[in-house]
């Protein structure tokens, strides 16, 4: 379950995620939003789903017409300076932060372009696992914050349609 806390306090924002990783790769995602009865599902080389129809990312071009998903570290809060940075270039650079909880469902929704990108620090590999196919099915790009695939292992993570992912690695690096 992502988004246990949501899910504790009665927030609507959680969901069951799962994903499959074959020889190293994601090679299939789902993730449940039991509040809004919304199944997405990805299948590496196939294409993402929501509820059997077919997703994809935002073609929005530019980072400061974006809608930008983030979570606050929760437990980690030895770099809470560095993301207080970042939220504040972010907050500056874009149409808006989003805050819901559950990053599972925040990558779901940059895959079906709800969002149009995102960024986290600090989270566990099957926080982001089934929703990180999700954006790469839909033609979204994921990396860690200089771009390269290391997102599982690291933690830090940023995704979104191939223009503001690179905006975004841009502002990011910018603060290195």
């Amino acid at each position: 379950l992502d988004g246990t806390t949501n899910f504790l306090h009665g927030f609507p924002q959680y969901a069951v995620s799962i994903g499959l990783q074959h020889r190293g790769q994601m090679a299939q995602a789902v993730v449940y939003d039991v509040v809004h009865n919304e199944l997405f599902t990805a299948t590496r080389g196939r294409g993402a789903f929501v509820n059997d129809r077919r997703i994809r990312v935002s073609s929005r071009p530019m980072l400061r017409d974006a809608l930008i998903g983030t979570g606050f570290p929760y437990r980690e809060f030895s770099r809470i300076d560095r993301y207080v940075e970042l939220f504040k270039a972010f907050a500056q650079g874009s149409a808006g932060l989003r805050r819901p909880g559950a990053a599972s469902l925040d990558l779901a929704y940059v895959a079906a372009g709800r969002l149009d990108g995102f960024f986290e620090m600090g989270l566990a590999p099957w926080d982001m696992a089934a929703g990180s196919l999700l954006v790469l099915e839909a033609g979204g790009l994921v990396g860690d914050f200089k771009g390269d695939e290391g997102y599982l292992e690291g933690g830090d993570i940023v995704c979104g349609n191939p223009k503001v992912f690179a905006q975004m690695i841009a502002t990011i690096a910018g603060r290195a």
